[in-house]
């Protein structure tokens, strides 16, 4: 681009803005289009997209990975694409909840990425069971029990709770981090919780 030396401030700000509206948008536009051809025209896609593009694979499959996850109608035009790439990881309400608030507050794609990130490690530091130390498996501490109950069959309940996508990946791993399946990690977690209320 070449400007004219009295190109008003005013008028390179508007070009600016158009600039990054253009920007954001081709993002957006490029992503769809690999997306169809994908599903249009099959594997050559990304050989073809390549070639038209001059972008490498890598940044291709991102921004299609990235579109995939927001439908038209989830996309926020007040935000960048890459605010969306930001919580793509996240579950759809967790998405919709950080661009919301990062639209309310007007956050740059590095501000919303520290909201998150804050608000991430404020959930890890709620569930606080010791990690596991060595390859030990930790067991779920029961309740003390009489020398006849365990004679007697137990009456067991099931507890069902429903939990995003994001959810139940970020407690897989927590659990996993301990050596535990979810369900024994969970229990430990509520009996862990119990304890500290008495």
């Amino acid at each position: 681009m070449v400007f004219p030396p009295d190109l008003s401030q005013r008028s390179w700000e508007r070009i600016g803005a158009s600039l990054r509206e253009f920007t954001n948008s081709s993002a957006w536009w490029l992503a769809d289009w690999l997306i169809f051809g994908e599903s249009t025209y099959g594997l050559r896609r990304y050989r073809e997209a390549i070639e038209r593009t001059g972008l490498d694979y890598q940044t291709l499959r991102n921004y299609a990975w990235v579109a995939r996850r927001f439908e038209h109608h989830r996309r926020r035009d007040g935000l960048s694409f890459a605010h969306h790439a930001e919580v793509t990881r996240l579950s759809p309400p967790e998405q919709d909840y950080w661009l919301r608030k990062a639209e309310q507050r007007k956050w740059s794609r590095n501000e919303l990425r520290r909201a998150v990130r804050a608000g991430l490690a404020e959930q890890r530091h709620q569930i606080d069971i010791p990690p596991a130390s060595g390859d030990d498996k930790q067991e779920a501490p029961r309740p003390a029990e009489s020398a006849g109950a365990d004679k007697r069959r137990r009456k067991v309940t099931t507890l069902t709770i429903e939990l995003s996508a994001g959810q139940l990946d970020y407690y897989s791993k927590a659990a996993a981090a301990h050596g535990l399946p979810v369900d024994k990690w969970v229990t430990q977690v509520l009996d862990a919780a119990d304890r500290r209320i008495a």
